[in-house]
């Protein structure tokens, strides 16, 4: 033992000469990268104070916990990706029906063409914060007004477009 009350380095040295092959072997029965957690025990004996009584038992011990969590971590990591995969599928496939797009791409038509009923300076300022989703103080040095201005502008723009939208609305419910 050193001075420190750490393994010497030459000792460390030997330790991982010896049995780093043999530990990643043994690692690999749980996870799919045991040099990860050879090379975790083995700082981890490194900076023990004191030392372990047999520090091949320890590194052995101390590999294993590493493997298992190292797995346990990974099938977490894999069922999360699995589940945020199937959410994203259905998604995307509830975005690809037919009757769905053909009503989607209607009411964006229909807002494009209600945007464009909007005095420009409005339009603009409704475009920058919902689609380029710029905070109110960006806009107003965009549009080189104040920030409370910007949303003065806004917050009339989105009544104003309400209002045409609602008026579409109920023209095509008459006419139906």
């Amino acid at each position: 033992m050193s001075p420190t009350g750490q393994i010497p380095p030459e000792q460390l040295a030997s330790l991982l000469d010896q049995h780093a092959r043999a530990l990643e072997i043994y690692a690999s029965q749980w996870c799919r990268s045991p040099e990860d957690c050879v090379q975790e025990a083995f700082v981890g004996l490194a900076a023990r104070k004191p030392p372990p009584d047999c520090n091949v038992a320890w590194l052995y011990r101390a590999v294993r916990n590493r493997a298992i969590n190292a797995a346990r971590s990974a099938k977490r990591r894999t069922d999360h990706e699995r589940q945020r995969s199937f959410e994203i599928a259905s998604k995307v496939a509830a975005e690809f029906d037919p009757s769905q797009m053909a009503t989607r791409r209607d009411e964006e038509q229909q807002l494009l063409s209600s945007l464009e009923l909007l005095p420009a300076d409005s339009r603009e300022t409704v475009v920058l914060r919902i689609w380029s989703g710029l905070t109110w103080q960006q806009i107003a040095e965009l549009t080189e007004t104040s920030s409370s201005s910007a949303q003065r502008k806004y917050v009339q723009a989105i009544e104003q477009l309400r209002s045409i939208l609602e008026s579409t609305c109920l023209t095509k419910t008459k006419s139906q």
